[in-house]
This record gives structure tokens, sequence and C-alpha cells, in this order.
């Protein structure tokens, strides 16, 4: 009998061991985020993650940007705030990152620009530099939106982020942001060390209005013969000022960013209308030459498609050394919500992916 009972137990304990797993599997298995209405007719083709996300932002009804002053625009909700709401309401955890994060002002013109720096836990010291510029259109949002970014590129570059509060518009107007910008970027080459920071791996990043200051804080320190950053991430960067071009038309009333929004960051930002040729703002027509490897990230249904698309043509025909991806059925601001928007996470990914490359890791 004891052969037998031995067999009973081999038995049991199988069939135990695959209920466990099965019902491991089941729980670990992602949730998928799905919309409660048809595609919107502007995109037609939004993946459905996507459209949840744009569904939820809709749902605070909040008055559009460019029909507010800027205090009222500063407090409306932010794709930010839609993924945090779409996670708590579907039981997902928030993504947890393994880096610690601190804070540092530095003297500007006028003022001080405040910084937010992320360094990873781990006891790899020095550790490459990301200097990170967020969006906003240089007149909303900030560090606190775009935390989900910062945090990102720092846990999966294994890199210092150090995010950038330049001021903002129409308090501080062009050039501020230009120059905190830049005036951040020799900060992060002069104090890497003290920050447990490499100063012979600094890069440079940013999205929207982040990446036109990227892209420029690198021309600006090729004209002042500054250090060069060793490479320029830029996602859905503000790189034109033409409002006809094809993405300009064809979402020209996309969420959540469209042309009327466009035109108000504009007006809050430039001094005059000229300014918008100037090749800081206009970076499709600058002299892009001697400009260290890029990285050009775009997002199918955004209005400035067209532009980070000829902007990647732009730093080829002038010698630089760049690698893009077009993201379909995602919008402008997808970066960063890779919990919940399979593509989002596929650009981390990449992004994280070309800064290690760069940073020869």
């Amino acid at each position: 009998m004891k052969p037998k009972f031995l067999v009973y137990i081999f038995v049991a304990m199988t069939i135990a061991a695959c209920k466990s797993k099965t019902s491991t599997t089941a729980a670990d298995s992602p949730t998928v985020i799905k919309p409660k209405a048809p595609a919107p007719a502007w995109a037609p083709d939004m993946k459905p993650e996507m459209q949840a996300v744009i569904e939820k932002l809709q749902s605070y009804g909040d008055q559009p940007i460019e029909t507010l002053g800027v205090g009222q625009a500063r407090k409306n909700h932010t794709p930010a705030n839609a993924v945090n709401d779409l996670l708590k309401a579907n039981h997902i955890p928030v993504p947890v990152y393994n880096v610690d994060t601190s804070g540092r002002d530095i003297p500007a013109a006028w003022g001080k620009v405040h910084l937010r720096i992320y360094t990873p836990k781990t006891s790899k010291a020095p550790f490459p530099v990301i200097v990170y510029y967020h969006g906003g259109g240089f007149v909303t949002a900030g560090i606190n939106t775009y935390d989900a970014s910062a945090n990102i590129l720092a846990d999966k570059v294994g890199a210092i982020v150090i995010s950038v509060g330049y001021r903002l518009a129409p308090q501080f107007k062009f050039p501020y942001a230009h120059n905190d910008a830049f005036l951040a970027y020799v900060w992060a080459l002069k104090n890497a060390g003290s920050i447990k920071g490499d100063s012979t791996k600094i890069a440079v990043a940013g999205e929207g209005a982040g990446g036109n200051l990227a892209i420029n804080t690198a021309r600006r320190a090729l004209e002042k013969g500054v250090k060069l950053p060793v490479a320029v991430l830029a996602i859905y960067p503000m790189a034109g000022s033409d409002m006809k071009t094809p993405s300009y038309i064809k979402y020209a009333d996309a969420l959540p960013l469209n042309r009327p929004m466009m035109a108000w960051f504009l007006k809050k930002y430039l001094n005059k209308p000229i300014d918008s040729k100037d090749p800081q703002i206009d970076l499709v027509s600058a002299n892009l030459k001697g400009l260290p490897p890029t990285t050009i990230i775009t997002a199918g249904i955004d209005p400035l498609q067209s532009e980070g698309l000829k902007l990647v043509d732009k730093l080829k025909a002038d010698g630089v050394n760049v690698d893009s991806r077009n993201y379909d059925g995602v919008t402008h601001e997808f970066f960063g919500m890779g919990a919940i928007v399979p593509q989002a996470k596929d650009a981390e990914l990449y992004a994280a992916s070309q800064l290690k490359k760069a940073f020869g890791m």
C-alpha cells in the first residue's frame, strides 16, 4: 500500500501545482483597457488603449486651452492625469521605479531654475546623465506632469535624469525657456560629479517643446564651443512654425494637441510673429550640421508629425547621424504611458536603448 499511497500524493501535488501555475499566469496577465465608444472621426485608426486615455481626458470636461487665460489653462487636466486615473479605476498597480529623487535650484537671470534629479538606486556610480526638458508648449505643464517620462528614462537607462523646470511664458517669453535649458545643461557639465554623474556622458532629451529645447541646447553648445552632449533624444518635437503641413491639416482638431492650441502656445511664448522664423523655433530651416547622434520619435496622430519627419530629413541632409521611429495609432503625449499603451512601452524601450548605446552601456 505504501507505493500506491506515494503515487496518490505525487498526483495530488502535480494537480495542485498545475492549478497554482494557471492561476498565477491569469493573475499576472496584463489588463487591457478598452474604450467605451467608437474611435473619433478625426482618428479612426487610433489604438484602443490610446483612445481610452483620450476618452478619460475628455471626461473631465475642461474647456479648450485656447479659450482660456494662462492661469486657468494650467489647471486643466493632462494626459498624465488620465493615465493615472485609468490605472486606479482598473486596479492596475502604478509602476514602481528603482529611483530616488531630490531637488536643486540654480541661479538664472531674473530668478532661478528648479531641477529635479532622478538617481538610480544602485551602487554603480558614476552614472551617465540625461538633461531632460518637459513639454507644454513653453506655457503649461512642468516637472510633475512629465514625472513618468523622467522616471522611465532613469530606470530603464540606468542614468541620472535632471528634469529642468525652465520658466514659462507669458511671464518669461522667448528665448527664456531656451536660455534656461542651456543654463541647466552647462550646470550639469560642471556639477555632474557632485550628483554621482559622469560629466563625459551627458545627453539631452525632451518632449514637444522640450524636444525643441533639447536640439537647441546641442546647437548652442556647438555655437559656443561648449562640450557637446553625446546624444539628443527628441520626442515629437516642436520643429517648425508652418501650421499648413499635412499633419496640421489632418489633425487640426485632434487631442490632446491641435492647431488652435499650438497657435495659442506660440502667441504666448513669442514676442512677435516674426520670431516664428527664428531658427530656434523653425528647426527644419536651421543649420543642424555638427550635432551629435540624434533620435527622433514621432506620433502618427499628432499635428507635429509632419515637421518631425521633416526634421529627420533635415538632420540627414546636414550629415547628422539620426535614427527615428514613427508610432501609428497614437497621439502626441503618448510617451510615458507604457503602463497602458503598448506603443508607448515600445517607444520607451527604444529611447532607452538608443541612449544606452550612446553612453556605451
